[in-house]
């Protein structure tokens, strides 16, 4: 059937988003140098941490901060100073702060693409982050729906499928990992697209079976779209 609904991911498909957090880490491992030695893998028990507190604090910004903070204490054994602590709140404040970048190709895409389609972005993290984002982006006006969730699973798209009244066969959904964007839509009997980032959170890896079609840039998808939709 012919596609006439596109959903498109927020964080490192339309902005600039994981490289932010990259930074943020390495300046967590620098602010930690002075209180552990080499038997301890910071990153190791960051990303533990991160997935035991996903059901606590969710996706984003504000829960990144806060399994910061914990594995800070935990991993010094309650030795980190109250300076630390401040500064890994700064990391996360600057964080929320950070403008917004599109991702190359997105500002002259989304466009062309809102002429044929109707667009929907379905997207994870902070409710208010998440909306400022959109925001900032000049891109919320062209959008038929806006879907900041929880969780990104099958259960989420049929979900949203029924709200927006959309025939599965009809839907394609576009973002940068396979996990959330692209396996839970292929359940729910829609089609995928995968446009890689050069960056990938450690807890949204996973691989598709190849037969999914990958494009190097968003600047492809209206080219895919014609020939395939």
């Amino acid at each position: 059937m012919t596609v006439q609904v596109v959903g498109l991911d927020g964080d490192d498909t339309l902005w600039r988003n994981e490289e932010y957090f990259a930074a943020s880490q390495q300046a967590f491992r620098d602010l930690l140098a002075p209180y552990v030695n080499g038997d301890i893998d910071v990153d190791q028990r960051l990303e533990a941490k991160e997935r035991t507190n996903l059901e606590l604090f969710g996706y984003g910004v504000k829960g990144f901060t806060l399994s910061l903070i914990e594995t800070a204490i935990e991993v010094t054994a309650g030795r980190v100073s109250g300076a630390v602590v401040q500064s890994l709140l700064d990391l996360g404040k600057g964080m929320l702060q950070q403008p917004v970048e599109l991702i190359e190709g997105v500002a002259e895409t989304i466009p062309l693409l809102a002429e044929r389609y109707r667009l929907i972005v379905v997207t994870k993290g902070d409710l208010w982050n998440q909306e400022q984002k959109l925001a900032r982006s000049s891109l919320a006006d062209l959008m038929a729906g806006v879907e900041i969730v929880a969780e990104k699973d099958l259960a989420t798209y049929r979900r949203i499928l029924r709200r927006y009244d959309v025939d599965p066969a009809t839907f394609v959904m576009v973002g940068n990992s396979v996990r959330s964007d692209i396996l839970p839509v292929l359940e729910a009997g829609g089609r995928a697209v995968h446009i890689p980032h050069e960056l990938t959170w450690a807890l949204e890896v996973a691989e598709h079976d190849g037969s999914v079609p990958t494009l190097r840039s968003i600047k492809e998808l209206p080219a895919w779209l014609e020939e395939n939709g």
